[in-house]
């Protein structure tokens, strides 16, 4: 049985490289740093899941979520914010997100919210 795939899209090197660490064991990983490499990515490959930061330059992740919806509507989709804000959970949860992680996030918050996409529908 292949890997389930992850395209990670954050403009920080370090919360890449944690995610990788993460996930690499279990997850093929593939790694993009702001919204806009996000949707040509996604243009390109059909990865399982995405998780994506939503405060990045250039297109934040609220924006690119808006994007890949509408080219991947049921494409699943893990938030991750420094930031914590119900406003932006709330917008977030409108565009069909399957869970939200506020950093600084723990290894067991990580893959309990990738698990929770995965065994959704």
């Amino acid at each position: 049985m292949s890997k389930k795939s992850i395209l990670i899209c954050d403009d920080e090197i370090g919360v890449r490289e944690s995610l990788n660490l993460i996930l690499g064991e279990d997850y093929k990983i593939a790694f993009v740093a702001n919204g806009n490499e996000a949707i040509d990515y996604l243009k390109k490959n059909e990865p399982d899941l995405v998780i994506m930061d939503i405060k990045m330059p250039q297109k934040n992740g609220l924006e690119t979520l808006k994007e890949l919806r509408e080219h991947r509507p049921n494409l699943k989709v893990i938030m991750i914010t420094g930031y914590k804000s119900v406003e932006t959970a709330a917008e977030a949860s409108k565009h069909g997100i399957c869970d939200y992680i506020t950093k600084p996030f723990d290894s067991s918050t990580v893959k309990q919210a990738v698990l929770k996409c995965f065994n959704q529908g």
